[in-house]
């Protein structure tokens, strides 16, 4: 508390400063200012000599508009502290509510300068600024999360109102990584729910950033503390700053309130629910009573404040008569005047007995020294026993006569209010036969709760003849207050029925339950009381001294119909104090004032009413609060006084430190709910009020919780249609009226709530705000508490609200991506922009659009769950609008423009995967626009390719692609933005370089490969469209893949005929090496073949699919047939070189001319020289012309399966020719050169061919036994005739030699 002097002085500048504000409408009092034209006649009185200027008319309003201004200010604070003055009441001494505990708790919000430090932070990690260590996919969720999430104006605007969190960050960040990680492919040894953890906590550090972590704990324990059950004085602190009262106005109230004493709280609670009682006897006497719905509501509003104030009465006998007190038995009494009320039945059932007051004392008694003693030797042994008499007895310790302190305390229980206690001095007995120690001294006293506490010496009785005749015992005595007992001390008494003689006795002010109190009169060593008398009905009050009563001089009685008690005290202050604790305890409405201060304060005899202490009086007086602590509760509009109270609570809730949504805190709602109890505000009012002022606030802008809305509305709804929720049956007009107010304005900001859901509740933020509006909605529209609205109703109005969203969500949607032109020159610009620019705008909008719709999808379906289709329409709706600047767009293009395809596939994508956008109005609206430019485009194609093969056929120069492309600059193709693939663009082509990467052939030609990479790129541009109608995408599919058929059979034709060509231009000698240019011919083949597989099969039904097989089976054995005729007739030629090598060897047959001059010029020169003998160089030319093609082959031709079969057909070939030339020559015997030439042949060619891996069947087949059995029968004739002529060629070692 402030000290004395100091507030006096602070309060006497205080009033001074407020009696300079006062104006005329100040209330009466002596605090009020003299009228301001008496003030101004003072003041001026000095310069009547010299007259000013008169003020002109505009000088005057400003001067009556400051003093308005400042006359409603002053009547404002005036409310604000009477309004005070009531709260502090509720919170000094409740009975009705308690804390809550169970309510949930509020995050701290987030403001406009911690957005931007979390901005940065996030920037600061995506830029690598940060120590945090993190992996690609997380980086990319945090770079989402900044661009999608925190960078959004819709975020932005929800912080600036005050209804985001640290949580609601982190919740959105948890649940957009959730799909995340949930896509990524599974890691041994690595859960999901481990990645997750990792990155929240990642998460964690960099949203906190640098901060210090120390500290962090400490002060948010200090911040969350409003949150938390609440002390008194916290609450006090917190009103003060609700209502703008200052600290020393505070401390006066407390002062004069006496707000720290309990007795005084109860007592002003009972005067308070006593007045309730007359205003309604009053009302039911004058028939006065507010207006209600029907006249059968006004008795029962009577019978309702009756009960209203039973309850409270019930609460208030229900609480013990002090917290922290010992036990003490509650009996639950009711006062017999409120009879009539309570319903209790006569007034003798509940009379008090004397058991009922019985009362606990604690005792001290702390024994401190003994002064005087000189009997006893100072070695002696002394020591002291105390006692309460009727109880157990303590000894102290021993000490020495010489120095007799002990300091020893002793603790007692007695029920006596006025004990006995008895202390004596003993010394120890030195006789042997002496049974008891020797007593040296006593003293008996007898203290109450009123003596004094402190160490006092007493002189003790000594035996007779003791040396002691001076003993004394310091000692101490503290004997306490009970809990129930208000009072007491010594009274003369004189009454009727009890103390019926003038006497003077022990009187203890016992309070038995919170409305029964007993004035009680004790004898020593009683614990009963001798006589009682039950404080209900009684008024006390001070009266002059009585003349024929001895003793007592300071008078006072009390009264009650049959019986009057008179009591005295001793002295003033006495007299003063049992007066003031008996009028708590009567609960009387009149308030005794002493003659001497009465007179002093009224000396003409007026009546005035003052407070109950003297002392706080006067202050509270002097500083001008006694009119606000001396109001009747009873006479106050506690309606508008909550009112005001709700609106300044939660002006003061929604600018503190927390998202709190609009709820209250705990120690809020317990103010509230106490003062609603207290002062009796109807509930039905109190929701009323609350929802006038959410609603208000929503409207403003701040997030407020739509379940709180819901609460509110429905416990009003309940009320209004008769439902009773709080008990209250009653229902007023002004009620009911408010009530369709309130349900009109709340229906229309539901309405446009769920209109601009997007910009209410983004990103799902409050979680399930959304939700609960549409259901709270649905009970808005509710005609009355029982009836449910029919569903199409609800729907109804709910498909209205998503209309109008669609246009809110799109014309924003347009001035974020500065679509739409907002001036002139704006829109004169955006004509003027040209198609690609328009094409491009139009696409980053439908980018957009997509990005919403997957927004709400994602944060806003689970909320119309219960509409599905709603949702589906308000999404067409919005595309709808999309489309208009999309058929501008579109519209503006050239002809034959083919830019607008990653338009089609961007919006199809996300439509198609959509079940209720899929085929949907817009779908198939986008469907028509893009089917004449998808047949357009195939039909430019196929026409395209058509012509390139011809073309590139005629002047085809059939070499391998990869020598080409190596030789070509690097030529990218025109690109269709976003697309796959680069598709073929009118009118040229060029082969990629690229290309090999495609496909595994190399050695294709320019022409084949440029067909087959046309055909499969615009067969993956018609898949990657992804046509959602299946009949016109399985047309597509039919058409093009009828067209690579057609395709590919001209040009495999047109390679047949090239190949055979090509081939009849080579010679048949063995210089002969297959030309490259046939291997591409047989390579494009091959491809061929393989490309019939991927282009030309049609997935289909049955019935289609046997027709389609035929089709296809004819495009497959062409290329099949065309294979295995390019394959015999290139064997024919390799053949047909043997064939010249064997007619060589035919001049050397046995019997020809040119055999026959061989020999003999051969045996002729033998004689003379040495002639060299015909050498193997046939057939190292053939060996060497076969190796070679077999590598030629066997490098450039790509598909193995066609190599085998070459080679298997030119190894047969071969054997067959060489057996049928043996074969003409049955009955001649070879000549040595031809034997030994063909038998290195044969052997060379099983060997070159098996290493070729011609199969063993095919190697050893009838033809090759044939040809080896002649050739070995012929080695074996020539080995007799002429041995060394085989020059070591020989059938059997033919697979050892070399080369």
């Amino acid at each position: 508390m402030l000290d004395p002097s100091s507030s006096e002085e602070e309060s006497d500048e205080l009033q001074e400063e407020e009696r300079r504000r006062d104006g005329p409408g100040a209330p009466a009092g002596g605090s009020l200012p003299p009228p301001r034209e008496a003030r101004g006649r003072e003041g001026g009185a000095g310069r009547a000599a010299t007259p000013g200027p008169s003020p002109s008319p505009s000088v005057l309003s400003e001067g009556r508009e400051e003093q308005e201004r400042l006359q409603r200010e002053e009547r404002e604070k005036r409310l604000r502290l009477q309004l005070y003055v009531f709260i502090a009441r509720c919170i000094a001494h409740p009975f009705n509510a308690k804390q809550p505990t169970d309510m949930a708790r509020r995050q701290q919000k987030l403001n406009k300068q911690q957005l931007q430090t979390l901005k940065e932070r996030f920037q600061a990690f995506l830029n690598g600024e940060t120590q945090i260590v993190a992996d690609e996919a997380f980086c990319n969720a945090v770079r989402s999360y900044y661009e999608v999430f925190l960078k959004s104006d819709r975020v932005a605007r929800m912080v600036h109102s005050g209804g985001c969190s640290a949580n609601d960050f982190r919740d959105v960040f948890k649940k957009n990584i959730e799909k995340r990680v949930r896509s990524l492919p599974e890691i041994d040894g690595l859960s999901k729910e481990t990645v997750l953890s990792s990155w929240l906590a990642k998460y964690d550090a960099i949203y906190r950033g640098e901060e210090d972590f120390c500290k962090q704990p400490n002060r948010m324990a200090l911040s969350a503390v409003s949150e938390l059950i609440l002390s008194k004085e916290q609450l006090y602190e917190m009103f003060q700053q609700i209502l703008g009262i200052k600290k020393l106005e505070h401390q006066l109230i407390y002062n004069a309130c006496q707000l720290d004493n309990a007795d005084e709280q109860a007592a002003q609670i009972r005067r308070e629910l006593d007045g309730r009682l007359q205003l309604a006897e009053q009302m039911a006497r004058e028939r006065k009573f507010p207006k209600f719905i029907t006249r059968e509501m006004e008795n029962m509003y009577i019978e309702e404040l009756r009960s209203s104030v039973n309850l409270l009465m019930a609460n208030l006998e229900s609480l013990p008569v002090s917290k922290g007190g010992p036990e003490f038995k509650l009996q639950k009494l009711k006062r017999s005047q409120n009879s009539a009320f309570l319903d209790i039945g006569d007034e003798n059932e509940v009379q008090l007995s004397k058991s009922d007051v019985v009362l606990s004392f604690t005792l001290e008694i702390v024994i401190m020294e003994v002064q005087g003693l000189k009997s006893v030797a100072p070695n002696r042994i002394v020591y002291c026993t105390m006692e309460v008499e009727g109880g157990e007895k303590l000894q102290t310790d021993q000490a020495e006569a010489s120095r007799p302190q002990w300091g020893t305390q002793g603790d007692f229980t007695t029920t006596h209010p006025r004990p006995v206690v008895k202390v004596k001095l003993f010394t120890e007995s030195t006789g042997v036969l002496a049974l008891e120690d020797k007593e040296l001294g006593r003293v008996v006293l007898y203290p109450t709760s009123n003596s004094s506490k402190s160490p006092d010496l007493h002189k003790m009785i000594v035996p007779k003849n003791s040396q002691d005749s001076d003993l004394k015992i310091k000692l101490a005595v503290r004997m306490d207050k009970p809990p129930h007992m208000k009072h007491c001390g010594y009274l003369y008494a004189l009454g009727q029925k009890v103390w019926k003689r003038w006497k003077k006795r022990y009187f203890v002010l016992v309070q038995v339950s919170q409305y029964t109190f007993a004035m009680c009169s004790y004898r020593e060593k009683k614990s009963e009381p001798q006589e009682l008398m039950q404080l209900e009905g009684y008024t006390v009050d001070y009266t002059a001294p009585h003349t024929g009563l001895q003793g007592g001089r300071m008078f006072f009685n009390a009264v009650k119909e049959g019986d009057t008690v008179i009591f005295a005290s001793d002295d003033e202050q006495d007299r003063i104090l049992w007066v003031q604790a008996m009028y708590r305890a009567t609960g009387q409405s009149y308030k005794p004032i002493p003659a001497s201060q009465a007179q002093k304060m009224n000396p003409k005899g007026g009546n005035v009413n003052t407070d109950v202490s003297p002392l706080y009086t006067d202050r509270g007086q002097k500083h001008g609060m006694e009119e606000f602590i001396s109001a009747n509760p009873c006479t106050f509009d506690h309606a508008s006084l909550f009112r005001l109270l709700q609106r300044q609570t939660l002006d003061h809730r929604l600018n503190d430190s927390y998202s709190c949504l609009g709820w209250f805190s705990p120690g809020q709602v317990f103010v509230l709910d106490e003062y609603c109890a207290r002062y009796g505000v109807r509930g039905c009012h109190r929701h009323l009020c609350y929802l006038n002022e959410l609603i208000e606030h929503s409207e403003n802008g701040s997030v407020i919780d739509p379940t709180l809305l819901h609460y509110s509305f429905a416990f009003c709804a309940s009320h209004v249609h008769g439902n009773r929720p709080d008990g209250i049956g009653t229902v007023s007009v002004d009620e009911k009226e408010r009530f369709e107010e309130i349900k009109d304005r709340l229906s229309s900001l539901l309405e446009n709530q769920i209109s601009h859901f997007r910009y209410c509740f983004p990103f799902g933020r409050p979680e399930g705000a959304l939700k609960a509006t549409l259901s709270l909605l649905e009970r808005v529209l509710m005609k009355d508490i029982a009836t449910p609205i029919p569903a199409e109703e609800v729907k109804k109005v709910v498909r209205k609200c998503l209309e109008k969203a669609a246009l809110i969500n799109y014309t924003r949607l347009t001035e974020y991506a500065k679509i739409e032109a907002t001036t002139e020159k704006d829109s004169e610009a955006m004509n003027q922009a040209t198609p690609a620019r328009k094409l491009e705008e139009v696409l980053h909008l439908a980018e957009l659009c997509i990005e919403v719709l997957q927004q709400n999808e994602e944060h806003h379906s689970e909320a119309f769950a219960w509409w599905p289709e709603l949702l589906a329409e308000h999404a067409e709706k919005f595309l709808s609008l999309y489309s208009v600047d999309m058929d501008s767009a579109l519209e503006a293009q050239p002809q034959d423009s083919w830019d607008s395809f990653p338009l089609f596939q961007l919006l199809n994508n996300s439509l198609r995967n959509d079940t209720f956008l899929c085929n949907g109005k817009f779908h198939k609206h986008l469907q028509e626009i893009f089917v004449p430019m998808v047949i357009r485009y195939i039909d430019l194609m196929e026409s395209s390719i058509a012509q390139s093969i011809h073309r590139g056929l005629e002047q085809e120069s059939w070499q391998p692609v990869k020598s080409i492309s190596n030789s070509l600059p690097n030529v990218a193709l025109p690109k269709v933005p976003s697309l796959p693939l680069n598709l073929p663009q009118m009118p040229s082509f060029t082969t990629p370089t690229w290309m090999t990467s495609m496909y595994d052939s190399t050695n294709g030609s320019a022409t084949s490969e440029d067909l087959f990479w046309k055909l499969d790129a615009l067969q993956m541009f018609v898949f990657d469209l992804h046509w959602p109608e299946p009949e016109f995408a399985h047309h597509l599919e039919q058409r093009l893949k009828l067209m690579a058929t057609d395709m590919i059979e001209a040009c495999v034709k047109r390679t047949r005929i090239a190949f055979e060509l090509k081939l009849q231009k080579t010679n048949k000698s063995t210089d002969l090496r297959i030309p490259s240019s046939l291997c591409t011919m047989f390579n494009v083949l091959v491809d061929a073949k393989k490309q019939t597989a991927k282009l030309c099969i049609l997935d289909g039904g049955q019935e289609f699919a046997s027709q389609w097989q035929q089709y296809h089976s004819k495009i497959d054995d062409l290329v099949e047939e065309t294979v295995k005729e390019i394959i015999s007739l290139l064997v024919s030629k390799v053949v047909s070189v043997l064939e010249g090598v064997l007619s060589k060897l035919s001049r050397y047959d046995e019997g020809t001319f040119f055999s026959s001059l061989v020999s003999f010029t051969v045996k002729a020169a033998a004689k003379y020289v040495d002639v060299p003998k015909p050498g193997m160089d046939l057939a190292d030319t053939y060996i060497m012309f076969v190796r070679q093609n077999q590598d030629i082959l066997r490098e450039k031709v790509n598909e193995e399966m066609y190599i085998e079969k070459l080679f298997d057909q030119w190894y047969s070939n071969s054997m067959k020719v060489i057996c049928m030339w043996l074969a003409d020559r049955l009955d001649l015997q070879l000549h040595i050169y031809q034997l030994k030439t063909l038998i290195k042949i044969v052997k060379k060619t099983y060997r070159d061919f098996r290493l070729q891996g011609v199969m063993e069947g095919t190697l050893n087949s009838k033809t090759y036994d044939t040809v080896h059995s002649r050739l070995t029968m012929e080695e074996a004739t020539v080995s007799v005739t002429d041995a060394g002529g085989l020059q070591g060629i020989t059938m059997k070692d033919s697979d050892e030699e070399e080369g």
